[in-house]
């Protein structure tokens, strides 16, 4: 085995051994408490730029299939766990785990206390880590990772967008369009909607107001993504268009910090950010409580109770995160109170699971429909 070493920006360094491709990589270091769903996690690009530490002993018994990406590629920057599966174990595994991150260049390491990596992330917060099979120099390889970009002010939607929009057809009777902005999209959240009778045309991060009108769509839907929301601008400029002209609108993760800062709210660093498969989050609405994905790093900063007089109408947080209070969802309402817009800071599409959250589609269907009416 290849020895390989982890280095964090305050010099804690593990070592174990080389996992996946051999080489040098650098991000920001996290870690994701699922115990299952590896594949997906890994193609999330909203993971872009982190090294993503599994929680979890054991990764990779299921192995790698054609069936459970979600993009077109890894786009986790470093892969960190304990205790990798030597051989996959699934009537729908092709390949390991170990021999996908050889083939997409994803740099690694197994055999370290990943226990110990967490606590420390959890005590200290999220930083920036970086891991070497080339070298086992702690020093060097501290003054990289120092000398490494930060995940605060980085623009990262434009390097996981779709180059060209495409659409993703109604499965049975058309009943909607939506045009959906790629920030970071995950596969199965346009195929969630086309399976309540939503034509989805998925466009690239720099679409303005008129490439979103020319689809002529019932809704605006803005996906999840990597990044600093405080750097978004353009997207947030025509969010507020969106707003302004009346379209419903509902967004996910990056698409809920982008709410609220069109909405006049602050974003801020979240210390370590929540991610993983079993995050309780309460939708304050109903009173009910679902276990949900999440990948953020990043939060709205908005007041919990009472609402917010915006040029749209009155914001309120929504939903909000049983852990900690950071806030997972807003709504927009007009004089009337009745729906105009609506977002969560979580992933209602949850490939792998849970599906607690899948009802925030059939909102948006619904809000779309009333709209509909209205008009």
């Amino acid at each position: 085995m290849t020895e390989a070493i982890l280095v964090l920006e305050d010099g804690r360094t593990f070592r174990g051994e080389a996992y996946g491709a051999a080489g040098e990589t650098f991000g920001e270091a996290v870690f994701s408490t699922g115990m299952t769903g590896y594949q997906e996690t890994l193609t999330d690009p909203s993971y872009h730029r982190q090294v993503v530490v599994m929680t979890a002993p054991h990764v990779g018994n299921t192995g790698m299939n054609g069936e459970d990406p979600e993009s077109r590629k890894i786009w986790v920057a470093g892969y960190v766990v304990r205790d990798p599966a030597r051989i996959p174990s699934n009537w729908r595994s092709t390949r390991s785990l170990g021999d996908e991150l050889r083939e997409q260049g994803v740099v690694g390491i197994s055999g370290i206390d990943t226990r110990a990596l967490t606590r420390h992330l959890r005590e200290r917060g999220a930083m920036r880590v970086g891991i070497s099979s080339a070298s086992t120099d702690a020093e060097a390889l501290l003054a990289k990772v120092r000398a490494s970009a930060e995940m605060t002010g980085a623009a990262l939607a434009g390097e996981v967008t779709t180059t060209e929009p495409y659409v993703v057809p109604a499965v049975g009777e058309k009943r909607f369009t939506v045009a959906a902005i790629d920030l970071g999209i995950k596969a199965n959240t346009p195929r969630m909607m086309s399976e309540r009778g939503i034509e989805v045309h998925v466009l690239p991060v720099d679409s303005t107001l008129a490439d979103i009108q020319a689809v002529e769509p019932d809704g605006v839907f803005y996906s999840n993504g990597p990044g600093d929301p405080a750097t978004a601008e353009q997207n947030i400029a025509v969010l507020r268009e969106v707003l302004g002209a009346g379209l419903p609108y509902f967004g996910i993760c990056f698409g809920n910090q982008l709410f609220g800062r069109a909405l006049g709210f602050g974003t801020f660093k979240l210390k370590y950010g929540h991610r993983g498969i079993n995050q309780p989050v309460m939708d304050r609405t109903t009173g009910k409580v679902e276990v949900t994905a999440h990948n953020h790093g990043f939060a709205v900063d908005a007041p919990l109770e009472g609402s917010t007089g915006t040029p749209y109408g009155e914001a309120t947080v929504s939903h909000v995160c049983l852990n900690d209070d950071v806030v997972e969802g807003l709504e927009l309402r007009d004089a009337s109170g009745a729906l105009k817009a609506f977002s969560v800071q979580y992933h209602p599409e949850a490939a792998a699971g849970p599906h607690d959250a899948a009802y925030l589609f059939d909102r948006f269907a619904s809000l779309m429909e009333s709209n509909a009416q209205a008009h």
